[in-house]
Order: structure tokens, then sequence, then C-alpha cells
């Protein structure tokens, strides 16, 4: 025999009852706050998480309870109480009681014609959402007369097979037992766990007495918020639906009025300013006290007003930073909690443009997202096409199988990137994200037709080159067509929420920035520094190219420098540029890392061009192409081993670096540059390259009798070198962990290709993310928290740090915290989420030393 629930489960809503969000539920819990600040609340009773929970199970609700609380036929609305707000829970069902009795006694006093259409609504609501009939057979007719009343009552008798409940404890104890056992069904618990919510997360429900809203007098209902949802902007905005039957232009129906005065038509401001005076007496007071900006549900009846509910407003990335804001400075949080209410994800949106929300979305594919913001463009399929889109002021989309260093100029000239292959730390989402650039990567289901110069998506559509598309990298979708997009938008509440997060914050953030344009953007950002400068982005210019293929095919070192000599000026330049740039900042830069090959055409006719530039025969270019083939190049010759074989480049670069050091520090403040070999696994390396480097540097002094500073230090992306880095410390100033390489070689992953099954393999929880997307603490993270001590126990001021792309991420900055590095870097666009992402964590750390609750 099913046990009737216990009494005391049953609490009506007062403002001294005990009342807990984790016990009750948010909406509950908000219910009491408003009747404690004397708002107009309706009587209200809320049923705890236990209690929905045993009714889910089959337990008897005792209605006889609740409805002590509300007095003879009363019409009634129940609502979810989740915990959390944005955990959802089933649709609140309104209008409890009415029954055939209730419906003649509404008849005589609000008209049979509301009367009757609040009865077919409640109807509708209890066939479809608690009887679970079908929604098709209770459509709401264009006119709610007593014909319409009596076809839904048999209706629903016939597809029943019982006649429509008419006591309301019956259907109370219905309309209890269906909601709980919605959130207790199985597709509920999937959307709340897709939403953050545990596994056994609760469910309170409150049930609220009707203001119907309808009548004689000023009667109607509404919602309404005091900001831009959007924007954040201080402002009233809403709906109201005057239902009143006092005025004759109403009479006949309800009417949607503006809530303040608008020469568009009637406001609820001009016809009833006495409750709108109070409702915006109320928001204020919510605002106040709540310290949250809320939407508010009302009705009035008779000019009376009824608070039905608060909750939250639902607001945009932009909105959320400026009422973080506005509230701390008026005093009512403080700056460090409006620091800890913005996630850091609503800043990168707001530094691109987006898809605009509720725009019509056609998914072509979906990829990886791999660099934030959306753009629409062209499709082409070359970096020469991209270029010359650009040059006839059109934007274009960059598809490629997958981009390599030969693109970068193609991708310069695009509004966004979308790649079949490739993964997070892929060429193009890394460089991507270094530009800003909208990149989708590893939409695996696309295929390229090169040759015919059209992409085929998976339901068989084609989209031929020069038609428009558009690319999401917040989400990975890639769109046939161009929606409605939002510009991105950067104001004062942006820029004081970061001073706010700086002012916090106890890690540095650098930017890796390769060209003056990044850099640029990074001092934008406010970022410390740079913290990794990638030299090799520098040599694709067609100028460049062009001299980088004379050294390759130079035979001796005493050639090769000599060719060099004519990239040393450029180098220069763009150091220089960089150092002016950042204004004294720390700048770290690379030397040369990539393999020779990447520098050379692989198809035939590009071989034949450079033979007839270089004067020399096919076979000898084809031969040199040949020999500087690997079969796994990204572990073959390149970084320091390159400076160790080919020392001519290393040399040039570091004579660059100082010439610039020494122009930059005359035009502005003291440059110490910082110099990183990278890919080191043995402290011979260092010590080779370091020699090498100090000797050019003893011969610019000799030369310029400038005096200058300059600090060297390690790139540590093998796993030797992390384990060796006490060896290797002892001969540099500094060491950054590259965490890309070091992820591909402590996995034995290929960075570029691993995005073909990597998510297969989350699927399949063989990892519980994707490595390259976040930082595995395990594994590499074991790695770098032994780098980190060997290196500190060697050397115990010297400066760690992490440069590879996991920099940027809430979950690496914790991790380097906890380990005690120096700084953070990441792209010039992630730098603000990583500053606000760094002081979140410093501010929850405090906390909980305080022990205070971490909000």
């Amino acid at each position: 025999m099913q046990k009737e629930l216990d009494r005391s489960e049953v609490t009506l809503i007062t403002p001294d009852v005990p009342m807990s969000a984790d016990i009750h539920g948010g909406r509950a819990k908000c219910l009491q706050r408003l009747i404690r600040l004397n708002m107009p609340v309706p009587k209200t009773v809320a049923l705890p998480f236990r209690t929905v929970h045993r009714i889910a199970a089959g337990g008897v609700p005792d209605t006889g309870a609740i409805l002590a609380h509300f007095g003879p036929q009363p019409l009634l609305s129940v609502r979810p109480s989740s915990q959390d707000p944005d955990w959802g829970g089933p649709g609140a069902i309104l209008n409890i009681g009415m029954c055939d009795v209730r419906h003649a006694q509404l008849c005589d006093e609000i008209g049979e014609r509301a009367a009757t259409s609040l009865y077919l609504r409640f109807i509708q609501s209890f066939a479809t959402h608690v009887a679970r009939l079908d929604d098709e057979m209770f459509t709401l007719p264009d006119t709610p007369d007593h014909e319409a009343l009596a076809l839904a009552l048999r209706t629903y008798e016939e597809e029943a097979d019982e006649p429509f409940p008419q006591d309301v404890g019956r259907q109370l104890a219905d309309v209890l037992r269906s909601m709980a056992r919605a959130w207790e069904g199985t597709t509920a618990r999937i959307l709340r766990k897709a939403k953050g919510a545990p596994e056994d997360a609760g469910l309170g429900l409150v049930v609220q007495q009707m203001v119907l809203g309808v009548g004689p007098g000023d009667s109607g209902s509404g919602v309404i918020q005091f900001v831009d949802p959007l924007t954040g902007e201080r402002q009233v905005t809403g709906r109201y639906l005057s239902q009143s039957q006092g005025r004759d232009a109403l009479a006949a129906g309800s009417e949607a009025l503006y809530l303040t005065r608008d020469p568009r038509g009637p406001s609820l401001e001009e016809l009833c300013p006495e409750p709108f005076a109070e409702l915006v007496a109320c928001g204020e007071r919510a605002r106040a006290r709540l310290r949250e900006e809320m939407q508010i549900e009302f009705t009035l009846h008779g000019g009376r007003l009824a608070i039905l509910d608060a909750i939250r407003v639902n607001r945009g990335s932009r909105a959320k930073v400026r009422i973080a804001v506005e509230l701390a400075e008026d005093g009512i949080i403080s700056p460090e909690e409006a620091v800890m209410r913005v996630d850091p994800q609503a800043l990168s949106e707001l530094l691109h443009r987006q898809v605009a929300p509720g725009a019509a979305r056609d998914v072509i594919t979906r990829g990886i997202a791999a660099s934030p913001g959306a753009a629409r463009g062209r499709i082409v399929f070359s970096a020469t096409d991209a270029q010359a889109s650009a040059s006839r002021g059109e934007d274009c989309i960059l598809v490629r199988r997958e981009t390599t260093p030969e693109d970068i100029r193609g991708m310069h000239a695009a509004v966004g990137v979308l790649t079949v292959r490739g993964g997070v730390t892929s060429h193009a989402a890394v460089i991507g994200r270094g530009l800003g650039l909208p990149c989708v990567v590893g939409a695996s289901d696309l295929r390229l037709d090169r040759k015919a110069k059209r992409l085929v998506a998976p339901d068989g559509r084609r989209f031929a080159e020069g038609e428009t598309i558009t690319v999401d990298g917040t989400t990975g979708e890639v769109l046939a067509g161009a929606p409605v997009m939002v510009e991105a938008a950067l104001d004062g509440a942006f820029q004081q929420l970061l001073d706010w997060a700086d002012a916090a914050r106890d890690i540095g953030v650098r930017a890796n920035a390769d060209t003056p344009a990044d850099a640029q953007t990074a001092r934008n950002f406010r970022a410390e520094g740079i913290g990794l400068c990638r030299t090799e982005h520098m040599f694709f210019e067609a100028e460049r190219l062009s001299v980088m293929r004379e050294m390759i095919f130079a035979d001796t070192g005493e050639d090769r420098a000599a060719v060099l000599e004519r990239l040393l000026p450029m180098q220069r330049g763009d150091f220089a540029e960089l150092f002016e740039i950042m204004a004294g900042s720390p700048v770290c830069i690379r030397l040369f890392d990539p393999p020779l090959h990447e520098f050379l055409p692989s198809d035939r006719q590009g071989m034949r061009s450079l033979a007839d530039v270089l004067d020399l025969p096919l076979s000898d270019v084809e031969a040199r192409v040949e020999a500087l083939e690997e079969y796994n190049p990204m572990l073959g010759m390149r970084g320091v081993r390159l400076g160790v074989t080919v020392p001519e480049i290393y040399e040039m670069q570091a004579r660059a670096i100082f010439e610039a050091t020494i122009a930059a520090s005359k035009r502005g403040a003291k440059v110490v540059p910082e110099i990183m070999i990278p890919l080191v696994s043995a402290m011979r390396e260092v010590e080779l390259v370091k020699t090498r480097i100090d000797a050019v540097a003893v011969n610019v002094y000799n030369e310029t009798g400038a005096d200058f500073a300059y600090k060297l230090g390690v790139m540590v992306e093998t796993p030797r070198a992390a384990l060796r880095a006490g060896d290797i410390a002892p001969h540099c100033q500094f060491l950054s962990f590259g965490t890309n390489d070091l992820t591909q070689m402590t996995y034995g992953l290929s960075r570029d290709d691993a995005g073909r099954f990597m998510s297969a393999y989350v699927k399949a929880r063989v990892f519980p993310e994707d490595p390259f997307h976040t930082l595995d603490i395990d594994g590499v993270g074991e790695l770098l928290t032994m780098g980190a001590e060997r290196a500190r126990d060697s050397v115990p001021g010297i400066t760690l740090s992490i440069c590879g792309e996991h920099g940027g991420s809430r979950s690496a900055i914790a991790f380097s915290r906890a380990i005690g590095l120096d700084y953070v870097s990441c792209s010039p666009f992630r730098v603000p989420a990583a500053r606000l992402s760094a002081a979140q964590l410093a501010i929850a750390d405090r906390q909980i030393g305080d022990g205070l609750e971490v909000g």
C-alpha cells in the first residue's frame, strides 16, 4: 500500500520559516527573499527535494496538507524549483482547480469569454503534460466559447477513458506526480548533466495561489526587467498583456502594451502609473538586496500588483560583464565578486564577431572549435586565391585539407579558416588563435574535391568555389550562407573588470606573438610581455621565402652565411618593431624551429619554378627536396638540431636580435631580449648553441661599442628535457614548457592527425579529454612538475613558464599556480580570458583560506 507523505514536508513560505536552496530549490528560496522584501507575493507552499523524489517513486502527495493553506475552491499553479535555475525542470502548470463549478463562478466574476479561455488552457495543459495525451487533439480554438469547451471536455473523456477530473485535490496530485516523474526521467537527466548538474540533483516544487490578471479594472500580466539582456544597459524592458474589461478599447479581449511611455502606443506607465512605479521600486529593491539584476513576473488584478516570481535576468556575454561591473561600482557587490561572476568564455566572445543569438543556422557539418568567433565569406581553396580575394575587397574563407606554414599569407588575407584535418593544436588552430581568426578544424565529414574546386557535405550538398559559407569557431559549426552576425563589443566595463582581475591575480600572463600585428594585439590586451615569438613565421613572405630557399641550396657554411646576410636586415627590422611595440616589456624569441623541407615546394610545378629562379637543373632541385624529406619531420631535423648542424641560421638571428636591441633601447625603454632554444633534449645542445650566441654578442659589442643584456633560455618540449631539467638549468636563465610538443611526444600522438580519432577516444573514455585541448595533469603534468622541481633544485631563482596553447586554459593556469610557475603565455586573443581565470583562481584560494564560500 502506498504511504502518504509526511505533512511536515509541506512548508508555507513565510519570512522566517527555515528555507534553503539546497533543500527546497532556488525558486522557493527566492520567493522567500521577495516576501522578506515586502513584495506582494501570493501565498505559496514549498515541497522539498526529498518529498518530490518520493512522489516520483510512487508516494502519494498529501494534497490535503497543501490545500489547507489556500481555502475553498482555490486556483493554483505549480512551478519547478531546482537548486540551480540553469538546470531547468518541467514546465509550470497553471490554473489548477478549474472545473465546471469554478468556471461558472468565474463567468459571473470576469466574464464568460475570459473564464472559458482559462478553463480551455488548463484542459490543454493538463491533457498534454499530465495525462500525456496527443497535443494535436487539444489545440486552442480561435473563439473560446461554450461549444469549444464542451468539445474539449468530450475529447478528453474519449482519449483518457474517463471524464476530466473535477476535484482540485485529484488535479493537484496528478500534476505533482507528473512533474516529479518528468524530473527523474532519462531525457531530463541527460539534459541536466549537459548543463553541469550532478546525477542526483534534486527538484523542489512550489504551489502558489493564482492571481488571474483578468477582470474589471486594470488587469493583466507580464514580465519586467531593468537592463537590456544583450548590452546590460539600464533600461526597462519586457512585455505586458492587458486583459482589462473596464476599458472599451480592450473589452473584446487582450492587448499587448509597452511598459514605458512610447509614442507607438499605450503603455503600462501611462495607464497604470501607481502599479508601474511599485514595480520599478520592487526592481530596485531586488537589485540592492538580492545583489542581482532580476526579471520579475507579475500580474495586475483590479489595479493591485502581485509578484509571482523573480529570476536572474538571462544575459548575453556583453551584459554579463556590464552588469557585474555596475553592481560593483554601485557598491552592491565587491570588485572581487564582480570578477568571480563573469565566465572567462564570455570575455573571449566579446573579442570576436558572433552568429547572432536566435539566427537561423543551416549546418553543413561540425568540426572542432579551434579559434572563437564567426566569419562569413566566399570559399577559396588556396592562399593565392585568398590574397586575390582580399585585394578585391571580398571576404573569403580559406578551405584546406590542412594548413602549412606556407598558407600563412592566405590566412592573413582570409576572414576565417576551415580545415578537413587537424586538432586544437594543429597549425591552422594555433595561427588562427594568434590572428584572432575564426577557425574550424577537423571537419572530417567534409570531402574536399580540389580538382573540381568544391566541397561536398555529408548530406551530399555541393559548395563550389565562390559560394558563401560561415565558420563558427566558437561552436565548431560550418554553416551555409550568411546568418545575421553581432559585432565584437569592448567597452569601459570590459577594461574595468580586467583591471580588478589584474589586481587580484598572482601569476603573470604573456602572449604568443609572431608579428608586429600580433604584438600590438597583445599590447592592447595588456599582456605582460611576449612569452613566445615563433620566428619561422617571419620567413614566409615572398621575398624572404626566396632567400630561405637559396640558403637551403647553398653548399657550404660560408655560402649559407652569405645568403643569410640578406635576411639579416629584415629580421632586425622585425625584432626592432616588436621591441618598440612592447615598450620595454619582456619579449621571448624562439629561434628557428621547423624542418627546412617546409620552405620547399612539394609539387612538380613548384619545383620547376624554383629551378628557374635558382638557375639550377630541375633534377638538382628534386634531389635536394628528396634529400630533406623525412619519415617523421616533427621528430627529425628541426629546432636545436638545425642550430647545431646549420649554425649560420641561429647566428644570423642572434645578431639581428642584438642589433635590434641596441636600436630599440636608444629610442625608448631599455630592452632585455629573451632568446629561447627550441626542442632541446640534452645539456650539450644548450652548451653548443650558447657558446655561438655568446660569441655573436661579443662581436656585436665590439663592432658597436653598445652595451646590452640578454637572457638565454630553453623551450622544454621533449620528455627528456623535462627529466634532465636539473642539468640544463645551470646553462640558462629560464625554462618555458612547450606543452604542444611535450604532449605530442609524451603520448606518441601527432597533434595534426589526432583529431581524426580523438572524439572516438574521448567517447570511449580512453582519455577524459583531448590532451591537446586540456592539459593532461596526470601524465604531461607530472613531467612539468618534475622539470620545475629539478630546475629549481639546481637553480633556485630560475624563471619557469608555460608557452604552449594550453597556457590560456583555466585548468593549465590552475596547475601552473600549483607548481609555482611564474607566468603562462597564450595567443593574444586568449589573454583577457587568461587574466580573468588567473584572478578567479587566486580569489577562490583566498576565500578558501579565509573560510568563505566560493561563489
